[in-house]
C-alpha cells in the first residue's frame, strides 16, 4: 500500500487549523478547571488546564439559584417558539423570492437587502415594539428578530438550485404554490432549514438585547440576562461565603455560570453538523 506524502502546504495548513484549536478551547478549559477547582489554588494561581482539589462547591451555588431554572425555561421557550416562526416565515419568504415570475421580484428582493445596510435604529424599532403591546410580552422576544436577511437570501439561494422539473411535475399532479412548497420543496429542504434553524438557535440562545429592552418582568428574563446580573451586577447568593474567599469566589462563580449556560447549546452542534455543513454548501451553488 502506498503511503500518502503530504506536502509543505499541508504540514503549514495542519499547524494553522491546530493553532486555531488551542487558542479555540483553551479558554474554555481553563474556565471549567478554575470552577471545579477549590479556591486556595486559584488563589495561588496553580490551575492550568487541570483542576485541583477536585469541588463541585461552584456548580452547586450556581444551579441552587432558583433564578437559574426560571431562566433556563423561559430560554427554552424562546429559542423553540423563536426558531419555529423564524424558519416558518424565512422558508416561506426565500421560497417567494426564488420565484422570478412572481410580480415584483426584484423590488422586493432590493428592498430586502436595503435592510441589510440601512435600518431604523434602536428607539425607532423599540417605538413599533411598544406601539404594537409587544412590551414585557413572550412576542417581544421573537417577533421583533423573527427574520434575518442574510438567513433569507441563503434560504432563497437555495431554493432557486432545486429542479424545476420538479415544481412541473407537481403541477401536472394538481399541486397548488402551497402544495408544491410544503410536499415537495421542504422535505428536499432538510438541509437547509437545519443550517438556518442553527443559525436562529444559537442567536436566540444568546440573545440578551431584546430582553434588556423590551422585558420588564424578572420572571420573562432569559438565561443570558440572569448571567448578565450574576456576573456583571453580582447579583448571586454568596452569604455562605467567608469574606478572605470572596474575589477568588467571585471568579470561580462566572466561569462555572458561563459553563452552565453554554454546555446546552454546544451539546447539540454534534446533532446537527452534517445537516450544517451540507447546507451551507449547497446554498452557495447558485446565486
Amino acid at each position: 500500500m502506498k503511503r500518502k506524502r503530504f506536502s509543505l502546504v499541508d504540514i503549514i495548513i495542519a499547524f494553522i487549523l491546530l493553532l486555531v484549536v488551542v487558542m479555540t478551547a483553551y479558554p474554555f478549559l481553563y474556565m471549567i478547571a478554575v470552577s471545579l477547582s477549590e479556591n486556595i489554588y486559584v488563589m495561588k494561581g496553580e490551575v492550568t488546564l487541570w483542576p485541583k482539589g477536585f469541588s463541585t462547591k461552584m456548580y452547586e451555588m450556581v444551579l441552587q439559584d432558583p433564578r437559574i431554572f426560571t431562566a433556563y425555561s423561559n430560554t427554552f421557550l424562546y429559542v423553540i417558539l423563536g426558531t419555529v416562526i423564524s424558519l416558518a416565515v424565512t422558508a416561506m419568504g426565500g421560497y417567494a423570492l426564488a420565484r422570478k415570475e412572481m410580480l415584483g421580484n426584484k423590488q422586493f428582493t432590493l428592498l430586502i437587502v436595503f435592510t441589510m445596510f440601512f435600518q431604523g435604529g434602536m428607539i425607532p424599532t423599540f417605538l413599533v415594539v411598544k406601539g404594537l403591546s409587544l412590551v414585557d410580552t413572550i412576542w417581544g422576544m421573537v417577533l421583533p428578530s423573527a427574520v434575518s436577511t442574510w438567513n433569507l437570501i441563503i434560504m432563497r439561494t437555495f431554493f432557486t438550485s432545486i429542479p424545476k422539473e420538479l415544481e412541473e411535475a407537481g403541477r401536472m399532479d394538481g399541486l397548488n404554490d402551497i402544495g408544491i412548497f410544503a410536499r415537495i420543496v421542504l422535505p428536499l429542504s432538510k438541509a437547509a432549514l437545519a443550517t438556518i434553524g442553527l443559525f436562529y438557535a444559537v442567536a436566540m440562545w444568546n440573545n440578551f438585547y431584546n430582553a434588556l429592552l423590551y422585558l420588564r418582568s424578572a420572571e420573562l428574563f432569559p438565561l443570558q440576562v440572569v448571567l448578565r446580573n450574576i456576573v456583571l451586577a453580582g447579583q448571586m447568593n454568596a452569604s455562605e461565603v467567608s469574606s478572605s474567599d470572596s474575589i477568588i469566589v467571585e471568579e470561580s462563580l462566572k466561569f462555572a455560570t458561563i459553563i452552565v449556560s453554554t454546555l446546552p447549546i454546544l451539546l447539540l452542534y454534534p446533532f446537527l453538523q452534517k445537516y450544517f455543513v451540507k447546507g451551507v454548501m449547497i446554498g452557495s451553488v447558485k446565486g
